[in-house]
């Protein structure tokens, strides 16, 4: 990866400089879909600033990044020109001029709810597949994203529901399995014995572009399970425990709205002292009562 300057922040497009819950949301997808990638034709579509594909190129045999926006593709030809396998295109998804059946895999992330032409992006997908070809595809649910939480998204065009998700890929894509994402708070235990067999962990380690396998982190409690005789095999590898009322999200969301309500007062106040300031600076200087005197002597 070059040193190239930042992506701006458009408020919407992903970069790899952003943090907290949306640098997790954003890199997870990319993780996930690096094992489907191995050793496959990849095209990542809506690629944006292109951090998603030149980690597919890490297992991939070759990546085709396209994206609308020029900006972005000229930034990501200059960041991850350092990938041999991997190369970036300016095109409509909606509109791929790609020949048939030329990939093994297309990636598109957080692309949907940003097109109206929607059966047009997913009749391309299927076009550009081979009869084998993978789509991994990722879209906000709408009752969660919008309806529960009561926010809407400037950015989007058109959320859809899982029925609606579920309806505009079937007639493409016989067989799918659809997974949830959902940044939670959970207490982990994990085996630190050896590697999850029965889970897909990956950390992140500092250079997100390779990913370790596992949950490569210093444990701050040990338990362990002992036993004389010889301890069952079905023992989990990986075990989870939350609350579906999320509380410690809920007290972390309400300390938030605290500090952007006090952010807010804070920056009325120090609008109001400039004024204050300004106005002070244009008026002549007060005098004492000594000097009024002194004044009234003198004439």
């Amino acid at each position: 990866m070059s040193d190239a300057p930042a992506l701006d922040f458009t408020g919407e497009r992903f970069t790899p400089e952003c943090v907290r819950e949306i640098w997790y949301e954003h890199w997870h997808r990319y993780v996930f879909a690096r094992e489907f990638a191995r050793g496959k034709r990849v095209l990542d579509a809506a690629c944006g600033e292109g951090y998603g594909s030149a980690l597919l190129a890490g297992t991939a045999t070759s990546v085709v990044g396209v994206d609308i926006a020029e900006a972005a593709i000229a930034h990501a030809c200059e960041r991850y020109a350092d990938r041999a396998n991997l190369r970036f295109e300016r095109a409509d998804c909606t509109i791929l001029t790609a020949a048939d059946a030329s990939f093994d895999l297309v990636v598109s992330f957080e692309t949907l709810e940003h097109v109206a032409a929607q059966e047009a992006l997913i009749a391309g997908f299927a076009r550009v597949l081979t009869r084998d070809g993978v789509l991994i595809v990722s879209s906000p649910d709408k009752r969660q994203y919008s309806d529960i939480s009561g926010f809407r998204n400037e950015f989007h065009v058109r959320e859809l529901y899982r029925d609606e998700l579920l309806a505009l890929l079937k007639p493409h894509f016989p067989c799918i399995r659809l997974y949830g994402q959902k940044l939670l708070f959970q207490s982990a235990i994990w085996s630190m014995d050896d590697t999850l067999r029965n889970a897909v962990a990956v950390t992140s380690g500092g250079d997100v572009r390779e990913p370790r396998a596992g949950l490569d982190y210093d444990p701050m409690y040990f338990i362990a399970v002992c036993s004389r005789a010889p301890l069952p095999q079905t023992l989990p590898d990986l075990a989870l425990f939350g609350d579906r009322e999320e509380s410690v999200y809920a007290h972390y969301n309400g300390e938030v709205r605290k500090n952007m309500t006090a952010g807010a007062r804070l920056a009325e106040l120090e609008a109001q002292v400039a004024v204050l300031r300004s106005t002070a600076d244009q008026t002549p200087p007060r005098r004492s009562w000594w000097q009024r005197l002194r004044g009234r002597a003198s004439r």
